[in-house]
């Protein structure tokens, strides 16, 4: 059997709206991952949004209560030197890949929901049966994705991703462009969440979403999981299964546009 292929994407936003604060990529969401699915032997390949080096939100490289993993990454030269100098996801034929997953930090709220490339990708991996995973402020990047039946990816499907609650909680609320889980449920999703910051998964078929930081490792195990149980299925079938015409054009929706129009 070949190894299993997984293409990370980053954010690549660097500041926090209007607050004069630095964010970026939520490292734990990052790393607890990574070491997931390389120490189940994957091939694991990182990009971001616009390339090169990958902003770190400077909270999440704190010393004080530093998970293992973070450590773990922090310690590695040759992944850190990765985050030096990522190749862009436009410039990657994401097509290549078993499973995506994008990992959280608040720079995601804003150079994921209205990319192109992204939307487009994370469709298509839908519609074809691979895995697509996120993690807190991660799901972000599934908002403007369009399957290829024209409805929101997120129609009508059992998902969770950083709460409005917890974004209060850290006093961002007004910060952000959008409430996260607002807008998912705008799209249409069957939003599900725990109480703030405790580990929560959700796997509605091969989407795969967890809801802060806490769940990093839990979404990446049921990604490896997910991975283990897929088996080659015809383009009919995966369109069978996913309820779209396997001939239907792909589509692109604008990012900011709310829709309550349900998959089916």
């Amino acid at each position: 059997m070949n190894t299993h292929r997984i293409l990370i994407v980053t954010t690549s936003h660097d500041s926090l709206g209007s607050t004069g604060r630095k964010t970026g990529l939520w490292l734990e969401e990052l790393a607890a991952p990574y070491w997931v699915f390389r120490d189940a032997g994957f091939e694991v390949d990182i990009a971001s949004m616009a390339g090169g080096k990958v902003p770190l939100d400077p909270r999440s490289v704190g010393e004080k209560d530093r998970p293992d993993s973070v450590r773990r990454f922090l310690q590695d030269s040759h992944v850190m030197s990765q985050l030096e100098s990522t190749p862009a996801l436009a410039t990657l034929i994401a097509e290549d890949y078993d499973a995506i997953f994008l990992p959280g930090g608040h720079g995601t709220m804003w150079d994921m929901p209205a990319d192109a490339n992204l939307a487009r990708a994370v469709a298509r991996a839908y519609d074809e049966g691979r895995i697509v995973a996120a993690v807190c402020h991660g799901p972000a990047g599934l908002v403007g994705a369009v399957r290829a039946d024209g409805k929101a990816l997120v129609g009508a499907r059992r998902l969770t991703a950083f709460t409005n609650a917890e974004e209060a909680a850290v006093g961002l609320t007004d910060s952000v462009p959008f409430l996260l889980e607002s807008r998912l449920r705008e799209l249409g999703a069957i939003f599900e969440c725990a109480r703030p910051f405790e580990p929560f998964v959700v796997q509605d078929g091969h989407l795969v979403t967890g809801q802060n930081p806490q769940s990093s490792q839990a979404v990446a195990d049921a990604v490896v999981a997910a991975l283990a149980r897929s088996r080659a299925r015809d383009p009919a079938q995966v369109a069978r299964e996913s309820g779209i015409s396997a001939h239907s054009p792909q589509a692109t929706n604008p990012a900011r546009t709310s829709s309550s129009t349900s998959a089916s």
